[in-house]
């Protein structure tokens, strides 16, 4: 709590969460006439009436009960875990005062084990729907309330969810899931399950349509994880969330292994270990601030552009620093990152899954004002080789800008492909297919620049001049070629005298931009400081670009 009340001061923008501090009290509700004399349950915000209340009463009751969830016990509990509320999660994560709540009196329908009665019944149930705004623009979101039945997964919680799908599907504006849920109602047997297929079904149908968005702030176990899974990016936070099909008992069981609920699906092991999970934060209030900031680079759906705003970094600056940051040594490495921070807008870069495969960057930023994704191998990491999950990052996030129309920004250095058995019995045929499949698909404008090493089957992968590259830059350090010189030289002239001799020769021939710049496979070699202003003036050009695929049901991408 001592953070979420940093983040209300810090300034304007949290103003509106004061009416969610004051709905934690326990909330006295005033509109019953005295002689009635209300009588309120212990430990809830429930009231109880000797008399029959007015409609108007009734709603004024209902809402106030909905606004205090399963109770000031259980909001006081969710904030010992270090935890927001439901509704104030919403409150930091929209504009003040924009959210516009939809079914805050849906409740529950079961009528098994008891839950007909009154005190099982809360107005809203156990998830918080609507619609806001975030810095001004539109956005659906559903909180889930842990604090009413564990934020268990009911045929109307699944109803709620639904209905706000389906509307930011027809508007054309992004969703955002805010998940902290114990699972399926089990007291509704398979009606919960029906419902959790009904979430999957419209996840599925408004991908590539609208961003989905999945923030994991609590347990997420059983079939609720397919959800965040078909989303376009999954976040956790630290040490309050978890995502697994089973949990560590039933592994216990089954495997006899023994593991802890943070090894098995903590937001380390999704971040580093597994790829489920794009970014861990902190805590809630960091998370939901990232969250904002990360919106800011989304287009509301897919027929938007990519969203543009006013840039104070002069597009035409030079970027001297980067004539001297690939090292003359071949073999050294340097960071990726360093380009990719010197080259886009105020060194403003949202990295995605920096904890995982890191021989791949991927991310947003922004060129000009406009927001592009940016995928760069990382010399600093197994060479920048890609591999089986570095391929996979890489296609997705690439797949991801394509269906939302934003430019691609590729940086090369790459030696090939990582071998080794691992990877061959693992699938690495298979796995690098979709990376190549993914920019040979892009029809949004790509624009490719080789800092260094451009070898093999790779250099074709990184969106090349012939995958449909638009603009493809060499800078004078590039070495585009079949492999490198000495294992080159080792086949060419196996058994011969004066290998040394031959080398030199290989490198004067091919490690260099000029054979490919000669066939016209590179549109330029340029001076690296003059990066940054090439790629605007390139992507002021490519904002019209049109460009269609074959008619087709639908491609048949390498799974």
């Amino acid at each position: 709590m001592a953070a979420f009340t940093m983040a209300r001061r810090s300034g304007g923008l949290f103003n509106g969460l004061r009416t969610s501090l004051r709905s934690l009290a326990p909330v006295k509700y005033g509109a019953v006439a005295a002689a009635l004399q209300p009588t309120k349950q212990p430990g809830s915000c429930r009231w109880s009436s000797a008399a029959p209340l007015s409609v108007k009463e009734r709603i004024d009751k209902k809402r106030k009960m909905a606004l205090c969830g399963g109770g000031q016990n259980r909001i006081d509990a969710q904030h010992k875990k270090g935890k927001l509320t439901a509704r104030e999660r919403v409150e930091l994560l929209l504009d003040p005062e924009s959210f516009v709540e939809s079914d805050m009196f849906v409740e529950h329908r079961c009528s098994d084990f008891g839950m007909e009665q009154d005190r099982n019944k809360f107005p809203g149930d156990s998830v918080v729907t609507g619609r806001g705004r975030i810095n001004g623009r539109l956005v659906y979101v559903f909180s889930q309330d842990f604090t009413v039945f564990g934020g268990s997964l009911s045929g109307a919680h699944a109803q709620k969810i639904c209905k706000i799908m389906d509307q930011a599907m027809t508007v054309g504006a992004p969703v955002i899931g805010l998940n902290d849920s114990g699972g399926a109602r089990i007291q509704e047997g398979v009606e919960s399950l029906a419902g959790y297929a009904d979430i999957f079904l419209r996840n599925v149908m408004a991908s590539g349509v609208v961003p989905q968005i999945s923030l994991i702030m609590g347990p997420c176990a059983g079939g609720a994880v397919y959800s965040p899974a078909l989303t376009d990016f999954t976040f956790m936070v630290k040490d309050t969330s978890y995502l697994f099909i089973t949990g560590p008992d039933v592994v216990k069981s089954v495997t006899n292994e023994d593991v802890t609920q943070e090894e098995l699906g903590g937001a380390k092991t999704h971040t580093t270990v597994s790829g489920v999970a794009h970014h861990a934060f902190e805590d809630d209030v960091e998370a939901l601030l990232n969250v904002r900031e990360f919106f800011n680079f989304l287009p509301l759906s897919n027929q938007d552009p990519a969203p543009i705003r006013e840039c104070h970094d002069s597009s035409d600056r030079p970027v001297h620093s980067l004539d001297t940051i690939v090292p003359l040594e071949t073999t050294k490495a340097y960071d990726m990152l360093d380009i990719v921070r010197a080259i886009v807008d105020e060194s403003d870069f949202f990295e995605i899954m920096p904890n995982y495969a890191k021989n791949i960057v991927v991310g947003f930023a922004r060129m000009n004002g406009r927001t592009v994704g940016i995928v760069g191998n990382q010399p600093k990491v197994a060479s920048g080789c890609l591999d089986i999950n570095s391929s996979v990052k890489g296609a997705r996030f690439v797949r991801f800008c394509d269906a939302f129309n934003i430019p691609i920004i590729t940086f090369v250095d790459v030696p090939g492909f990582l071998p080794g058995t691992a990877q061959e019995y693992g699938g690495i045929i298979r796995h690098g297919a979709k990376l190549l499949y993914a920019f040979a698909e892009a029809t949004v404008p790509k624009i490719t620049v080789i800092t260094r090493k451009a070898y093999g089957g790779a250099y074709d992968v990184m969106s090349s001049k012939h995958l449909r590259g638009d603009v493809n830059y060499a800078w004078p350090t590039a070495e585009v070629a079949v492999m490198g010189a000495k294992g080159a030289v080792q086949i060419i002239f196996r058994g011969k005298e004066n290998q040394a001799e031959a080398e030199a020769e290989y490198v004067e021939k091919f490690a260099n931009p000029f054979p490919a710049a000669l066939r016209g496979f590179v549109d330029d070699i340029i001076e690296p400081s003059t990066t940054r202003k090439r790629i605007c003036r390139d992507l002021e050009v490519l904002a019209s670009k049109k460009q269609m695929n074959p008619w087709k049901k639908h491609a048949n991408i390498p799974l």
